[in-house]
């Protein structure tokens, strides 16, 4: 199962769209430009380059296999001709240059065309290299490996507005490094306590703020947000701001604490915003406001009667990711079934879409799902006790200036876009 699609991220254009997988592999696709003769090839995506960027390896001071999947991507904004793109499993993050080639030198003086080296004595006249075209050739090449300053899973990272440094996050502690310095990080967060007996939470993601560079989040396994800033010390275990709601007494059960764990925390493109995901919600925040979010999205509350099978299966300690549009006016996140739910957040419209070979036929619309919970069942509903929950929606990304979205599916990758007429 090494295909199975581990991470999703369009590049700050959206002319590019990368995959990581379970193998350790990095799948680019290109946009295609509309052409005269085919003008509704605009939005088609094709592999543009393919490349092995994590290896699985064997810590053998602490007999543990660490495995290859990347778990996740991020690209640097384009400075040059080349593309940029950092991408990270369990223990080691790598920055990756993609770049073109379509020329390449010919007429060498001391080797043959053929590569072979020319006895310097015989050589009578001198060449002028010249650069001939070839076909193009995309090439990957790794730039920097930033290892060895995680004990633990690294769960996240992300680029800084300032473009220089980025972050990294594992179950205990976060490091912020700088894009050129590979030997060293500055841990800026440490939750490990002095007994690991008395740990009580971990950490679940963490994101840099998109415009200010010294504000950064991180979510917790016990549903908190913590909001740190830089600029007050060099350790941030004393944050900024707290974001958590409060527990309704009346819904507690046994399985609160779990569901109530963030899976995936994103600041909206403004930056005013940040949207948090656990099990069974999506909330978003005001920055301003921390004692409760402002908006609370249902994404599959029909599950709440489901959850004690969903513990058995190990199925509750899924972790979906979430999305904003480039305008931050809907927000995107998956389900079982090979569900994804899209929420619309001025008219509060929220729609279920289905991401399955049967029902993607290339141009075709997508039929809105519905999910029956009990009662009588309609013609094109679906039963919650007939949903597959080995079919799931964690990743998804959404095109950073248009309504197009990607959707993994196990090992397939979908893309949607608006209707176009």
């Amino acid at each position: 199962m090494a295909d199975i699609i581990s991470t999703v991220e369009f590049n700050y254009s959206g002319e590019l769209l990368a995959t990581g997988d379970k193998g350790g592999r990095v799948v680019i696709f290109q946009r295609e430009q509309e052409s005269k003769n085919r003008p509704l090839s605009r939005g088609e995506y094709n592999v543009y380059s393919t490349f092995q960027s994590h290896e699985p390896e064997f810590d053998y001071l602490k007999s543990l296999e660490i495995e290859e999947k990347i778990n996740k991507i991020r690209w640097l904004p384009q400075q040059n001709a080349a593309h940029f793109l950092l991408s990270t499993n369990d223990k080691t993050i790598k920055l990756w240059k993609i770049s073109e080639r379509d020329k390449r030198a010919e007429g060498y003086n001391l080797k043959d065309e053929d590569g072979r080296l020319r006895d310097p004595f015989r050589i009578s006249t001198l060449r002028v290299p010249v650069l001939m075209p070839m076909d193009l050739m995309v090439e990957a090449s790794p730039r920097r490996i930033f290892a060895n300053a995680h004990t633990y899973h690294i769960n996240s990272i992300s680029v800084n507005s300032d473009h220089e440094t980025y972050l990294s996050a594992d179950d205990l502690r976060i490091n912020l490094w700088h894009l050129e310095i590979t030997d060293r990080s500055f841990n800026i967060v440490d939750i490990k306590p002095a007994n690991m007996e008395e740990l009580t939470e971990v950490i679940t993601a963490a994101e840099c703020h998109p415009h200010q560079c010294n504000v950064f989040v991180y979510s917790s396994s016990k549903g908190t947000i913590r909001l740190c800033d830089m600029r007050a010390a060099a350790l941030c275990d004393r944050h900024s701001k707290f974001f958590e709601e409060p527990e309704d007494p009346s819904s507690r059960s046994f399985f609160s604490e779990i569901i109530s764990s963030i899976s995936d925390v994103k600041f909206s493109h403004s930056g005013r915003y940040m949207m948090t995901r656990d099990y069974l919600s999506v909330k978003v925040w005001d920055l301003n406001m921390e004692n409760r979010p402002v908006e609370t999205y249902q994404v599959h509350e029909y599950l709440r009667s489901k959850l004690c099978s969903l513990y058995e299966n190990d199925c509750i300690f899924d972790k979906f990711e979430c999305c904003w549009n480039g305008s931050d006016s809907a927000i995107m996140t998956g389900s079982y079934n090979n569900f994804f739910r899209m929420f619309d957040r001025n008219t509060r419209r929220d729609i279920t879409l289905e991401a399955s070979r049967e029902n993607s036929k290339p141009r075709a619309t997508l039929k809105p799902r519905k999910v029956c919970t009990g009662g009588k069942r309609k013609k094109d509903e679906i039963s919650v006790d007939s949903l597959d929950f080995n079919k799931k929606i964690l990743h998804t990304a959404w095109h950073p200036k248009e309504n197009v979205i990607a959707v993994a599916a196990t090992n397939n990758l979908y893309i949607f876009q608006d209707k176009m007429n």
